[in-house]
């Protein structure tokens, strides 16, 4: 077969495959990373907004509210996430306060609550 040129086809799916798949980890990691506030924002808000009936900070013992869970309690609860905590901040409850945050401000109480999860 002298004087024809050799074709060499290179499947270039897997290569593409991976791309994508780079690519889309780095999209979820990155969603992931705007998901959570600023726990120490959080912290703040939590100070001015939520100390008043819940114990807010590790060790400071029961919350001043009985009916209010400490947030190490809230932070330790068994699947306890940063949806979880979503829907519970934008639920009404009989026994708190009804006061709206925005939604940076809800991330970064989240974020605080959630640094509270001991990771042992």
């Amino acid at each position: 077969m002298e004087g024809q040129a050799v074709s060499t086809r290179i499947n270039l799916a897997p290569v593409a495959r991976a791309i994508t798949t780079a690519m889309l980890c780095v999209m979820v990691e990155n969603a992931g990373a705007q998901q959570f506030g600023d726990a120490e924002g959080g912290r703040q808000l939590a100070r001015e907004n939520c100390a008043e009936c819940h114990a807010i900070v590790n060790g400071t013992g029961a919350s001043a509210n009985p009916n209010a869970p400490t947030f190490k309690d809230l932070a330790k609860t068994p699947g306890m996430t940063s949806a979880a905590l979503t829907v519970a901040l934008q639920t009404a409850h009989r026994n708190m306060p009804n006061f709206v945050m925005k939604a940076n401000e809800r991330q970064d109480v989240i974020a605080y609550i959630l640094s509270l999860k001991e990771n042992h």
